[in-house]
């Protein structure tokens, strides 16, 4: 075993001492991923990690620094900015992501972004 190798793994056990949980952190994590645009209740990830609510929070926390709440809402607008971007209507984007409300979508795209949907799309398209 090479020197590097026994620092990567003495990381892990420092960082992850219980690569269970974190496999399982990690396999939520791909769920959300892969289902970003439907209607995600946390019900449904946790029984993807096989944990409860309440440890699953923290744990998922610990692992990407935001809830998973938080983790989904930055993924559908990451993928809102994209489809904005390449030219779909603001109002496609908001379906394609998940979101069923245009004013809701709208203003939590301006909060993150700093920028209105609308006008995204208008500094995406000239610039």
């Amino acid at each position: 075993m090479t020197f590097y190798s026994r620092q990567v793994r003495k990381l892990k056990t420092q960082l992850y001492p219980r690569q269970d949980l974190t496999a399982r952190i990690i396999k939520a994590k791909q769920f959300i991923d892969s289902n970003y645009s439907e209607d995600i209740e946390l019900d449904s990830i946790c029984r993807e990690a096989y944990l409860s609510k309440f440890h699953f929070i923290r744990l998922f926390k610990k692992h990407y620094g935001r809830t998973p709440h938080q983790y989904v809402t930055r993924v559908r607008v990451a993928k809102a900015k994209k489809l904005i971007g390449s030219g779909m209507t603001v109002r496609g984007a908001c379906l394609a992501v998940g979101y069923n409300s245009l004013t809701s979508f709208s203003t939590l795209f301006k909060k993150m972004t700093g920028s209105s949907p609308s006008g995204y799309r208008k500094k995406s398209n000239s610039g």
